[in-house]
């Protein structure tokens, strides 16, 4: 009897990684290193556009631990906002505070060895 085999036409994202989790310590260490970044990703009226996510993706790349604020959304625009980001990035949500958003993602392997 032959495994019936995994449709990978049917998940675009098939043999990515899982999302990025934090244990309550590596958040307080992450919260830690955040309090003295200053946003580098500033998203306004138009919400996140591909520009806007690009962006995000190098920042994270770049720099691992970034700050985003969401300047013109109200509290629910900003839930939605982090949700889109999250989805796009695959990034940790470390910590939000009103307007700004804490996001973490460990570098790639390839990118450590540069």
């Amino acid at each position: 009897m032959r495994p019936v085999p995994f449709p990978v036409a049917a998940s675009p994202r098939y043999n990515q990684q899982m999302p990025v989790t934090l244990t309550p310590r590596e958040r307080a260490s992450l919260k830690a290193r955040a309090h003295a970044l200053e946003p580098v990703v500033h998203i306004g009226h138009g919400g996140v556009s591909e520009a806007v996510a690009a962006e995000i993706e190098r920042a994270l790349t770049a720099h691992e631990l970034i700050k985003v604020r969401a300047g013109a959304a109200d509290r629910e625009g900003r839930e939605a906002i982090l949700a889109d980001i999250t989805a796009r990035t695959d990034a940790a949500v470390v910590q939000t505070v009103g307007k700004v958003m804490v996001l973490w993602r460990p570098r790639p392997a390839d990118a450590e060895a540069r």
